[in-house]
């Protein structure tokens, strides 16, 4: 008689995660009700730990940072802790840059993947998701030079590679919140799903890439009020910051910046 085995036998045992990044891996725009930010690397954790009792996770991740900033602020304390499991997304606020130098910014991310990969039993890199319209299609030529070096990362050491890119349910408009810069709730829930099954769990949502089902698109004056309203509230400020030399995490720190058991 041929003994069935139990889910539970084959399944990963990470008993740790780090999580490196920007705003993306910070959580915005997750917003709770005591108004904190959740996003996608919370929800992998909760999910990991209900596999594994004492689970630890820690996010170092801050809004607006460049990957020059996570590779001097997170990458060597990511790199002590000893994690089971580390995640590193950076490079797309440096694309977004009107002086963006490639040839520096992929550098640094090859740098920040020679000091983690060994560091940890799983790194785990990202092609970030891009949502449909004009801006994305401006950026678009810099952020294929950034994931041809992602793709070349991966190879070299080993790391698992989550194409968020080329998802089409994450390109939907209405995965991303009224910034139009960061994905909402639902679209944390599927990148969340992403990096699960990545790491070797079982899916939990077979079709988390898949496109959305149509809806009637809103009344043309409706657009137009969000597009005007978008652009005084989201993008003027934006670009205030960036001609300034601010960033929307100046003087914040990491919400999660110890490896302790996760809550």
């Amino acid at each position: 008689m041929q003994t069935q085995k139990n889910p539970a036998d084959t399944a990963p045992t990470y008993s740790s995660l780090v999580a490196l990044g920007d705003s993306f891996t910070e959580g915005m725009s997750d917003l709770m009700p005591d108004g904190t930010y959740r996003g996608w690397a919370d929800l992998l954790a909760g999910r990991m730990a209900a596999r594994a009792p004492g689970f630890r996770y820690a996010n170092l991740a801050i809004r607006g940072k460049l990957i020059g900033q996570i590779l001097d602020e997170q990458v060597g304390l990511a790199a002590e802790m000893g994690a089971d499991v580390i995640t590193l997304v950076g490079g797309l606020n440096d694309a977004m840059r009107p002086n963006c130098d490639l040839k520096r910014v992929t550098g640094m991310l090859e740098e920040a993947a020679e000091r983690l990969a060994p560091a940890c039993k799983q790194l785990v890199l990202m092609r970030s998701p891009g949502r449909q319209g004009p801006v994305m299609e401006r950026f678009r030529p810099r952020m294929e030079v950034i994931f041809e070096t992602l793709d070349s990362l991966a190879s070299r050491h080993g790391a698992v590679l989550i194409d968020l890119y080329g998802a089409p349910s994450l390109g939907d408009p209405r995965v991303w919140d009224v910034d139009r810069i960061h994905l909402n709730q639902e679209g944390h829930r599927r990148v969340a799903e992403a990096v699960w099954q990545g790491l070797g769990y079982d899916p939990e949502d077979h079709e988390w890439h898949v496109p959305m089902a149509a809806t009637p698109p809103d009344p043309w004056l409706r657009r137009r009020v969000a597009d005007a309203r978008f652009a005084r509230v989201h993008l003027l400020p934006w670009i205030a910051r960036r001609l300034t030399g601010r960033s929307s995490g100046d003087g914040l720190l990491p919400k999660r910046a110890d490896l302790l058991p996760y809550e």
